[in-house]
């Protein structure tokens, strides 16, 4: 935890603590209140859990930087190289069908990823395994 929170005030602008109202938000035990399909947008970062029990796409977020935090399960990600048949799904995001020349990290419970706004990155599942973690989106300023 005290490794995300670095990872996280590293990441973050300095003034974003001073912009927020006096409202905090609270996930009990890791969970949105509106369930895991919830996704909170704070204008500068956004707040997600993820849940995966198969293998991901390759994406790439040109103005955002992921950091995850394994909160279950286990998996490898892949991240570098260039993304395998490209294809926009939203302003500044691309999808592809994987990656050509990357990395690959196994992940599990407690292990914090950083990755910075245009790097490749896509979660590869053993079969019978899921992987739950929450990402914070920080929007490239």
């Amino acid at each position: 935890m005290k490794a995300f929170l670095l990872a996280l005030a590293i990441t973050l602008p300095a003034t974003a603590a001073l912009s927020q109202s006096a409202a905090i938000t609270v996930w009990p035990k890791g969970m949105p209140p509106g369930g895991i399909t919830q996704k909170v947008d704070f204008g500068n970062h956004l707040l997600e859990i993820t849940h995966r029990e198969k293998d991901g796409r390759a994406e790439l977020h040109k103005t955002k930087a992921d950091v995850m935090v394994i909160q279950s399960g286990t998996a490898t990600i892949v991240w570098g190289g260039e993304v395998i048949d490209p294809a926009p799904t939203a302003p500044n995001e691309i999808q592809g069908s994987g990656i050509k020349g990357g990395q690959k990290q196994e992940v599990g419970p407690g292990d914090v990823i950083e990755i910075p706004a245009g790097i490749p990155h896509q979660f590869f599942l053993a079969p019978g395994t899921q992987i739950t973690y929450l990402v914070v989106k920080v929007v490239k300023p």
